[in-house]
């Protein structure tokens, strides 16, 4: 959200009160507390009246420091609040002189000018890495709108920031306005549907906005020097994590938010799907497995979508006898086949469903504030919304999910979880009333941490740990416990199928480990050259699904080489699966995501920085998709010396390549010791 008009102006109707200077200082326990008025205290007659900001300076952890900035400290926050691990062991140090206050944590210090005009420095190891300066602090009164609390980090030159969820635009966020807030938007806009407060720079730092509801960034957009990010309200807390590698941040950042869990070895085989509107039942279903297995496709898990269940009805969580008259029998018959069973849910109840009376009538759903139940016609109609803050309906969802385990299935595709109350699609949103009486508007973003916990806790419960995972869509801050995660509709084209990677390397950088996509684009019949090149794209991935909307997946409806494509890396993938589980098991262990960005593997290089068309998957191979149809490339090897899976060939790198490859080919290499990765 801007403020501004330009550098010298306000925006009409905005009433700034910035912090002026740093006017006191105190230790409370472990907490420093800097008092900031928006006007020089000079004379006694100064300190009546004015607005004052409470800087409270913390530290959960080694290396992470807590500010938390606020105005009027008696306002009722009704949560919810994310759920964050601290270290309870650790003790910053608190320093209080005439002229400065400061707070160390391990390498990290903040220092808070007193006496003079606001500043700020947070400095590692002595050097400073980012600051508050002049107008950086603020208490933002919008007439219209109501309060904000906004802060501002500085940028040096050369500073580039990623990270913020699964943005599908630019990869480097400078210079972009993004706001935190989860949306059912496609892969093609500004809206994403895993919006994550948390932002890393290349100058070994990241930032993590603590608040569950909307956050504004203007990433050098608003002021081209700093990063500023706003909250409605009357507080703001956010960490500063210093690494310094990119992947000690994101280590540092998933101990205090939490690391991914560890997925089964199974879940990394090739998945299949029935589609979403395409017509299906048993012999559909059995000709797609046997037709793979004929042409000598691996398969690991078959997935059935939305029709799964009788249209208009979803969720009942009843198969559709017209289609699936047998379907435990039918899911034996799979699973006989060494395959696992994934099925579609949400975590709406249509009007039609026959869970939707004994919902309404145990209160189970999302309330209007008259008592009423909340209702929409968007997606399913008349449908209510399960309110996880209520126990007994978690445990109602859960009992249900339960029913269908014991069926036989698997896993669970647990698709939407964007579209709840204080979203702009619902007119009346804030009329929202949840069980625990919490606000709304910090619901919508941790409404899917909710959903997607109670469904892996099921499957944890009735799997065991290690055999858990869902394929979930929305996300938000700690969703990263709960793998995998997938890149939402996207369209069948290779701008969709480049957007998908912008979209997967954010995410990768914003704490989660594992995440794939609808190979050949969700949207739209995908061409047989975007088909190929997508399916190796989609079998280097951490995890890899054939889905569609309105077309079958299968390759044989392609042509015959698309069948060859996909078996060749189908059989690719799992050669090197033993690499995949190591990289799974320090994705679990440390928070470094199996599929990651050049610029977290070889932070030092410099042109690694802005490549957002290739990636490593795991520690040491590096993938360069092809996104063209006549199989032109152009990729960078890093310094180092890299063996190509595909045909063995030996090529040093610290340099560019062009070259076109056939459909059977990409550039694939294996660096077997990379000398500028970070620890």
């Amino acid at each position: 959200m801007k403020f501004t008009n330009g550098y010298w102006l306000i925006r009409d109707g905005i009433e700034p009160h910035f912090a002026a200077q740093g006017y006191e200082a105190e230790q409370e326990g472990d907490e420093l507390v800097v008092y900031a008025p928006d006007h020089p205290l000079r004379t006694r007659g100064d300190t009546l009246g004015g607005v004052v900001l409470t800087i409270r300076y913390a530290s959960p952890a080694q290396n992470v420091i807590r500010v938390r900035v606020s105005h009027f400290e008696g306002a009722i926050n009704r949560g919810p609040h994310f759920e964050l691990t601290p270290d309870p062991t650790f003790k910053p140090e608190i320093r209080v002189t005439d002229n400065e206050a400061a707070l160390k944590a391990g390498d990290l210090t903040v220092h808070a000018g007193l006496g003079a005009a606001w500043n700020t420095r947070f400095c590692a190891n002595g050097k400073v890495i980012t600051k508050n300066e002049s107008h950086s602090t603020g208490y933002m009164l919008d007439r219209a709108k109501g309060p904000f609390i906004k802060d501002e980090l500085s940028l040096g030159v050369g500073e580039l920031v990623y990270g913020m969820g699964e943005r599908f635009g630019p990869f480097i966020k400078n210079g972009q306005s993004v706001e935190i807030w989860n949306a059912d938007g496609g892969t093609a806009s500004e809206q994403a549907y895993k919006n994550i407060p948390f932002y890393l720079t290349n100058k070994g730092y990241g930032v993590f906005v603590n608040n569950t509801g909307r956050v504004s960034f203007e990433v050098a957009s608003e002021k081209t020097s700093r990063v500023q990010f706003s909250v409605p309200g009357e507080s703001l807390e956010y960490f500063v994590i210093y690494g310094p590698s990119p992947k000690q941040i994101l280590e540092r950042y998933t101990a205090l938010t939490g690391r991914p869990a560890l997925v089964p070895a199974w879940t990394f085989g090739l998945w299949l799907s029935t589609s979403f509107t395409t017509n299906y039942d048993e012999q559909t279903v059995m000709s797609f497995i046997n037709g793979m297995s004929e042409r000598g496709i691996a398969l690991s898990v078959f997935h059935f979508d939305c029709f799964w269940m009788k249209g208009a009805h979803w969720c009942d969580f009843v198969w559709d006898d017209k289609t699936f008259p047998d379907p435990k029998g039918l899911l034996a018959r799979i699973k006989a086949k060494g395959l696992k069973v994934c099925v579609w849910i949400n975590p709406y109840i249509a009007q039609r469903s026959r869970l939707f009376e004994e919902g309404q009538r145990k209160g189970y759903f999302i309330k209007k504030k008259d008592g009423s139940v909340f209702q929409t016609d968007l997606w399913q109609s008349g449908m209510a919304i399960v309110d996880f803050t209520n126990p007994e309906a978690a445990r109602w969802y859960q009992g249900l999910l339960a029913q269908l385990v014991d069926m036989g299935v698997d896993s669970f595709k647990t698709d939407f979880g964007e579209r709840v109350p204080a979203d702009s699609v619902f007119r009346d949103g804030n009329d929202a009333v949840y069980f625990n009486n919490g606000d709304p508007a910090l619901y919508h973003n941790f409404y899917t941490y909710l959903y997607n916990k109670a469904v892996f806790e099921l499957l944890e419960a009735k799997k065991g740990k290690g055999e858990a995972c869902v394929f979930a869509r929305s996300a938000t801050s700690g969703g990263q416990k709960f793998p995998v995660h997938w890149g939402g509709d996207c369209e069948s084209t290779f701008e969709g199928m480049a957007e998908t990677l912008r979209g997967g390397l954010s995410l990768s950088l914003s704490g989660f480990g594992f995440w794939s996509h609808d190979i050949g684009g969700f949207e739209g019949m995908p061409n047989a050259a975007l088909f190929k090149r997508w399916l190796a794209f989609g079998l280097l991935s951490s995890h890899s699904r054939l889905h569609g909307s309105s077309s079958y997946r299968v390759p044989w409806n392609v042509d015959d080489e698309a069948v060859e494509v996909c078996r060749f890396f189908t059989k690719l993938k799992a050669s090197i699966l033993p690499y995949l589980l190591e990289g799974a098991k320090e994705a679990h262990e440390k928070g470094v995501p199996l599929m990651r960005a050049m610029f977290l593997e070889f932070p030092a290089d410099p042109v690694c920085a802005y490549l957002d068309r290739q990636y490593m998957l795991g520690p040491s191979i590096l993938v360069a998709p092809i996104f063209s149809p006549d199989g032109e490339v152009t990729y960078y090897l890093p310094a180092g010396t890299w063996t190509s899976l595909i045909n063995g060939e030996q090529r040093e790198g610290g340099r560019w390549f062009t070259e076109t490859h056939g459909y059977l080919s990409l550039p694939l290499f294996r660096m077997l010791q990379n000398k500028e990765s970070s620890p």
